[in-house]
């Protein structure tokens, strides 16, 4: 295949638009030897047209990039296209010589990858990095309409002022103008097919839901078919014509969004779509309480100074919470949810203010008074990956603390293997390394370390941002669970307001540095009364699809059949 020198740089083939512009046949690839299973994709069939978006949905490990990256015939090394076609415009991709797919790629098949600010060169201006897109597959286009075009384009992708934007380095705009930028660079020679990676999970909510209307409005411009790859059932809802959901490789439900969505009809495809959480409230605090708060936070401060500017990354937070309440911490990126946290465990020292646990001043203590009070607040971090030492035992890692506190080491561990059955865990984990366990199975660890220190205010920091969402659902169901047992305080980071409603009493709403609403959930849900807050409600994906219901018991059973089946 050569692309020719048409006017729209779709090449010389003309498309029939009778047959789909893409087509997977029976397509398996095989993963390396001593792999968790045999087949990264086995015999999946797929077709895609052009005006369509199929959303190919799954959990981690599920085949979905594998997948997608045959269509570019480029799998990662290590592992083996065994059989299959995949038609794009009629040929078979992986039949192409080198010139051929350096021709097709970028050009007639284009990605938009999941990372806006990896995918760019943070040493080349953006503009320049279009400009390069049609150097390389439209060298007839003379610079200055090179120029023009990139500038069209910036324009169409509603990027604001598109000659500044053009002349900036990725550093210097905001991740969702990147994420605008790398579309742009993907459409730049009007591609028959494009795929979309997971491209708006590193996004805030309000910028996701402007380039998921962005996306849906240039496919009826661009008329391609789009591969859009996503865990997320809400962004499903609000985007895609069909969806094919996979599982370990395969495709094991497939059929119109609505279909998919309302009446799925296989057990895998349920336990999804039930474990997407409800944008409803399902807790109600006891507005009758007197007894004293656990915690009180007042006036809290963080300023950040250069010398030339302030930073105001925390401005005047102040709050109370009381055992076994939970308060979540909702607001976008930069809007000082992690600083607030970091402020109040002391990773880092706030400019001003106090800190109240057990009416004793946290951030006046100092020495041997910091570091015994330091037992009350614990946190559960984000990353279940990154907050394990892969070096350590999980015994080592649930004792380490206690012992530290002078705790006897046959008491720590018993201790430890108590929690590990609490968190779900059976005691033989006590023995195993990070690197056996599962995402979720390393998040429950990391709930065990933090309860390991007996504490009386837990803070999780997005702790299932990085989770699968039947992973999600479960892990929320443990945290409520322990809660209820233990009367732990839990201040809980999200940027999901669909998590928040589903953990919380309390919600306080933040905004650059600023809490700019607070109450319990069900009114910060039912009558929100900041037009931010409104924003974000408005903006969550999927807020006017209601999904079906699995029966509690029916639920665990699919989970159970599931997590044997991969066993």
């Amino acid at each position: 295949m050569t692309d020719g020198d048409d006017s729209d740089g779709r090449g010389t083939d003309s498309p029939d638009t009778d047959r789909p512009v893409l087509e997977i046949r029976n397509l398996t690839i095989e993963l390396p030897r001593k792999a968790d299973r045999r087949y990264a994709v086995k015999d999946v069939s797929l077709s895609l047209r052009r005006g369509e978006i199929l959303c190919i949905v799954g959990e981690s490990g599920s085949g979905k990039s594998v997948m997608t990256s045959a269509v570019m015939n480029a799998v990662p090394p290590g592992l083996t296209i065994t059989s299959g076609e995949i038609l794009f415009n009629g040929r078979d991709v992986l039949g192409f010589s080198e010139e051929e797919l350096r021709q097709m790629r970028g050009a007639r098949i284009a990605m938009i990858y999941q990372e806006p600010m990896a995918a760019l060169n943070p040493a080349m201006r953006v503009g320049k990095q279009v400009d390069e897109v049609f150097q390389f597959h439209r060298p007839e286009i003379a610079a200055a309409d090179r120029k023009a075009q990139t500038l069209a384009l910036f324009e169409q992708m509603h990027l604001p002022t598109p000659a500044r934007i053009y002349d900036s380095y990725p550093h210097q705009i905001s991740g969702g103008q990147c994420q605008r930028v790398v579309i742009a660079m993907a459409l730049a020679c009007k591609p028959d097919v494009l795929i979309a990676d997971e491209p708006t999970t590193a996004l805030d909510v309000t910028t996701q839901r402007q380039i998921l209307s962005l996306i849906a409005e240039l496919k009826g411009i661009y008329d391609n078919g789009t591969l859009f790859i996503t865990h997320d059932f809400g962004v499903v809802a609000d985007i895609a014509d069909r969806v094919a959901v996979m599982c370990w490789g395969e495709i094991v439900e497939e059929g119109p969004a609505e279909q998919v969505l309302m009446h799925p009809r296989v057990d895998y495809t349920r336990m999804l779509v039930d474990a997407m959480p409800a944008l409803e409230t399902a807790r109600q605090p006891d507005l009758g309480r007197d007894d004293p708060p656990i915690m009180d936070v007042r006036s809290l401060h963080k300023v950040y100074s250069d010398g030339s500017r302030e930073v105001h990354a925390l401005n005047d937070a102040s709050f109370v919470l009381r055992r076994g309440e939970t308060l979540a911490v909702v607001g976008e990126s930069g809007s000082g949810k992690s600083t607030l946290a970091k402020a109040l465990i002391r990773l880092t020292e706030p400019t001003e203010g106090t800190v109240f646990i057990h009416e004793r001043d946290f951030l006046a203590l100092g020495g041997r008074d910091l570091q015994t009070a330091r037992r009350e607040i614990q946190m559960i971090f984000q990353d279940p990956f990154g907050s394990l030492n892969p070096s350590h035992r999980v015994g080592r890692i649930i004792t380490r603390g206690p012992i530290l506190m002078g705790v006897g080491k046959e008491e720590a561990r018993e201790r430890a293997l108590e929690l590990l059955e609490l968190v779900g865990l059976s005691r033989d984990a006590y023995d195993r390394y990070p690197r056996n366990f599962s995402g979720g199975q390393r998040q429950r660890i990391g709930i065990a370390r933090a309860l390991s220190m007996e504490p009386d205010v837990v803070i999780a920091d997005e702790s299932v941002s990085a989770l699968d969402l039947s992973v999600q659902k479960q892990v929320l169901r443990l945290i409520d669970d322990l809660q209820r047992r233990l009367d732990t305080a839990i201040i809980f980071i999200t940027h999901d307001l669909r998590v928040a409603a589903q953990i919380s009493d309390y919600i306080t709403v933040m905004e650059k540095g600023v809490m700019v609403e607070y109450g319990t959930a069900e009114e910060v849900f039912s009558a929100p009364k900041h037009p931010y807050t409104r924003m974000l409600l408005d903006a969550a994906p999927g807020r006017d699809w209601h999904p079906p219901r699995l029966d509690p018991q029916e639920a665990e059973r699919i989970i159970a059949e599931t997590a044997e089946a991969r066993r």
